[in-house]
């Protein structure tokens, strides 16, 4: 007999947005059960790592305004964003920033002890409120802290979900305790999957080693679409060799990229904006600049160019950019106060995710998702810097508040959850990876599908190398590779591992199908073969539905309330 634990609402995920979404469930209705599943320790989730800022109008009295966030906003979607989703964004952001500080955030502050806020890529006014180069540490640490003041909060560290049991509704999820090994449901009439991105399906990439798409792919495998999965982000600047973020707060204190010649190569991409154009703007930059033999060759064989930061001066680098020094000396070897240090385009963040409207909510009642996880289209085609911890924060509350709400109103109507359908899971995560048998090294085929993607999947793409990438892709789901050597019940983590291969392999099948399918350059979906931006055939969102074949793929029109499409400058 498989244990069951119940409560009221199940948030799968405890980075910024989970969180948020557990203090915004308890305030709610504080007669009801919240419970936090999360496959590490809280304060181990891959929000800590977030460096540079949380976007918000602060200043309406210095010309900073709403409606330009708005529009910064839209216009760095490349207009493939929800307009009514990106205003929604904005106009809750002030709050969050003053309810953060109310709960003891550690903002950085001007010299009249205001909160402080910096220049950040794509935006009119400095609007990245930050916490030194620790933002999103310091955000992870004050909503934790919150959460520990409610009775009515529960939380369940180092547990890996695996599907979403539901019938008409959302019903529950099945997990398995990772010290034990055991196997368990947990039901509520009210969920939100908020377990972030999918960056760990490239090999260079600013992820934690956890931020693989279990939450994802359970939506995927339960019949939710994922949206606008072809979207994915390069930050400009990832160290060499590791990958590491430099966060762009280090261009919005003043850095500068340089090539090989010693220019700043930005003036011939984006005069206006210099290093601070969009993410996607200055990536393609930094290839162009590479391709052409303006680079620079790392140790490692790979091309990069520099981020200059020692005119900034030592006193300004350890105020405000100390965490990012430590990185610096740590993991290349360079000290930012004395040199520049070699950096090239890294995958940092997923602009597609869970298909949700406006509100979060999926396509089956009683589910929601918040964060890197879900796409409610904030974003389109490519995301601002500091807009995502913004957008955690905000759909963290929406959702927690909704899903509360929800659960209150169907405490009494709770139904038995399919036995079958738990039963399904257990065949298909024991016989079919735990027990299962091949000759392939599944870490093999895990660093083979992540070259791949990094080889034809990155900045610049083109059909032939979407083919051969999806080719490869699917020869290795199809190899012999499910297989759990490490025999274990406690802490076997050949065996989660295992899992997460599984989840990686068919997220990166949908990302590839749906770069393929969008024959158009638009954000960081940036084709060589389709080199411009098609409004008349694409300007709309990608869907793909779970089949056993592979996926389905559909469209979804875009929310359109202010601002027609019109070329992106800057």
């Amino acid at each position: 007999m498989v244990d069951t634990i119940s409560h009221d609402v199940l948030i799968v995920g405890s980075g910024l947005a989970g969180l948020r979404a557990a203090i915004a469930a308890a305030a709610t209705d504080k007669n009801l059960s919240i419970g936090v599943i999360s496959k590490v320790q809280v304060m181990r989730s891959h929000s800590v790592s977030a460096e540079g800022g949380t976007a918000a109008v602060l200043y309406e009295e210095e010309g900073d305004n709403q409606e330009s966030h708005i529009y910064d906003t839209i216009k760095g979607s490349d207009f493939l964003g929800d307009q009514d989703v990106a205003e929604r964004l904005v106009k809750n952001m002030p709050f969050e920033v003053y309810q953060l500080d109310h709960w003891g955030m550690p903002w950085s502050r001007r010299k009249d002890g205001r909160i402080a806020q910096r220049k950040f890529g794509g935006y009119s006014f400095p609007r990245a409120t930050f916490a030194q180069d620790k933002v999103g540490f310091y955000e992870m640490q004050t909503l934790y802290d919150t959460c520990l003041k409610y009775n009515n909060i529960h939380f369940y560290n180092e547990w890996f979900c695996t599907s979403i049991l539901r019938d008409s509704q959302f019903r529950g999820i099945t997990a398995i305790e990772m010290k034990t090994g055991n196997f368990t449901v947990f039901k509520a009439p009210a969920g939100i999957i908020c377990t972030g991105g999918a960056g760990r399906i490239y090999s260079f990439s600013t992820y934690a080693f956890s931020s693989t798409p279990d939450g994802l792919d359970m939506a995927f495998r339960a019949g939710l679409a994922l949206k606008d999965m072809e979207f994915v982000q390069f930050h400009p600047t990832g160290i060499m060799p590791s990958g590491i973020l430099i966060t762009e707060g280090a261009r919005g204190e003043g850095g500068y990229l340089v090539n090989n010649k010693g220019e700043r190569f930005m003036s011939k991409y984006a005069p206006g904006k210099m290093e601070l154009a969009p993410r996607d703007v200055v990536s393609r930059s930094m290839i162009k600049e590479i391709q052409e033999g303006r680079g620079f060759k790392h140790e490692t064989g790979f091309d990069c160019l520099k981020l200059d930061l020692t005119h900034l001066g030592d006193e300004r680098i350890k105020e405000v950019l100390a965490g990012i020094r430590e990185i610096g000396i740590k993991f290349s070897g360079v000290d930012i106060i004395d040199e520049p240090i070699e950096v090239r385009p890294v995958c940092h963040y997923m602009m597609g995710g869970i298909h949700a409207n406006i509100d979060g909510a999926t396509e089956l009642p009683g589910l929601w998702t918040a964060g890197e996880a879900a796409c409610n289209s904030t974003h389109g085609a490519n995301r601002l810097g500091a807009n995502s911890t913004s957008e955690c924060i905000v759909w963290g509350r929406i959702t927690g508040e909704l899903a509360a709400q929800h659960a209150t109103a169907n405490k009494s109507r709770v139904s038995e959850i399919s036995q079958s359908q738990i039963a399904d899971e257990e065949k298909r995560i024991y016989d079919g990876l735990f027990r299962g048998s091949g000759s392939v090294n599944p870490y093999e085929v895990r660093k083979a599908m992540t070259d791949v993607m990094d080889e034809k999947a990155y900045v610049f793409r083109n059909e032939e190398g979407l083919s051969s990438a999806l080719k490869k892709v699917r020869e290795l789901k199809a190899s012999m590779w499910k297989h759990v050597d490490d025999k274990a019940k406690e802490y076997n983590t050949n065996f989660t591992n295992v899992m997460e291969i599984d989840s990686m392999l068919r997220t990166a099948e949908v990302v590839l199908v749906g770069a393929l399918n969008r024959k158009e350059s638009r954000g960081a979906h940036s084709r060589t073969d389709y080199a411009v931006r098609d409004d008349a055939n694409f300007l709309k969102h990608t869907l793909a539905y779970y089949t056993p074949d592979g996926p389905r793929m559909a469209w979804h029109p875009v929310t359109f309330t202010r601002y027609a499409p019109v070329e992106r400058k800057y």
